[in-house]
């Protein structure tokens, strides 16, 4: 399991402050460049028919790095003090997020992969200018060398799902999403380390209280789903195509923000994943990686629960290699 720095030890980040802030996400709605904020929302009657319900899809693959993870990179990096080395983990999608915050503040930035990330992700973000280092076979094992990294060369740790200023930058899509005409009864979120459903539903529930919120994880990787049920962190193996929702150790700020705000957490296999993909590429023309299906695949898996209702969900990432478009696009 990994031990997370203690926030006294991270000098050059803001003061923290415990849970999430309405009035920082405003704030951040204020800081996140024009390419990854105000992204497109709209009802999708071609799926919203096969799945039962009526659907308002948000896209946010349609930006620089095909992916919601800038948000709370940008707004992260607004509030730091001095020019820090900052330091990640990452499965690649928050990796590119920093990256490109990173360059645009022309700060250095370290990240650690897994032996198994994603090469696209890894060449876009050395691209970008960051120093990418592969080291383990899994998630903790990446988050404990960035941990060390920063430990012994003075850098900033920066902890996707920990750092409140990454929830509160994705919280950003919560407020645009309640810029829909009508109550939602569901907004249905892929669940990886916690920043996006607790950033979107700490919004969503002060503005719409009655809207549930429902998180998605892997069948094969739930211990975020385990932790919030029990309301502790615990680990458990993740084994899922699905590297960006892939979790073993969930921090445990993440898993308090989740027993607070959210309603429900569904799991999906994999294969459903790629039935999701598979739809969304057919309906929308959009091409979608397995995590940032999730929120179609719980529609598809577990209809009853959306049945005739006003659901929104978030297309969150669509970095797929020309090898994994053949393999999942082409059936």
């Amino acid at each position: 399991m990994r031990t997370p720095v203690p926030e006294a030890s991270r000098s050059g980040a803001a003061t923290p402050t415990r849970g999430l802030s309405l009035e920082r996400i405003a704030q951040a709605a204020g800081v996140i460049g024009a390419p990854f904020r105000d992204s497109p929302q709209f009802e999708s009657e071609a799926l919203g028919s096969q799945l039962g319900c009526r659907l308002v899809v948000k896209v946010e693959t349609l930006n620089p790095i095909r992916s919601f993870k800038a948000r709370g990179a940008q707004f992260l990096m607004s509030q730091l003090t001095g020019r820090p080395h900052l330091v990640c983990a990452t499965a690649g999608n928050f990796g590119q997020g920093m990256a490109y915050a990173a360059r645009e503040r022309s700060l250095p930035l370290t990240v650690f992969t897994s032996v198994g990330a994603s090469p696209m992700k890894m060449e876009r973000m050395r691209v970008m200018g960051a120093d990418v280092r592969t080291v383990g076979n899994n998630a903790d094992d990446t988050h404990e060398a960035a941990r060390v990294f920063a430990a012994e060369s003075g850098a900033l740790l920066v902890e996707d799902g920990r750092d409140p200023a990454i929830a509160e930058g994705a919280g950003t899509i919560g407020l645009e999403l309640l810029r829909w005409p009508e109550t939602f009864d569901s907004v249905v979120l892929p669940l990886g380390d916690g920043a996006l459903l607790g950033g979107v539903a700490r919004w969503i529930k002060e503005h719409s209280p009655t809207t549930r919120m429902v998180g998605v994880c892997a069948a094969g990787s739930p211990a975020m789903e385990r932790s919030w049920r029990s309301k502790l962190p615990q680990s458990a193996p993740a084994a899922t195509i699905a590297d960006g929702i892939a979790i073993q150790t969930p921090f445990a700020e993440a898993v308090a923000n989740l027993v607070e705000l959210a309603d429900d957490i569904l799991f999906v296999e994999d294969s459903t994943l790629v039935g999701a993909m598979r739809l969304v590429h057919r309906e929308l023309g959009l091409v979608l990686e397995p995590s940032g299906a999730a929120g179609i695949a719980a529609l598809m898996a577990h209809p009853a629960q959306f049945d005739e209702k006003l659901t929104g969900t978030v297309l969150t990432g669509g970095n797929l290699t020309v090898e994994q478009m053949q393999t999942w696009l082409g059936g």
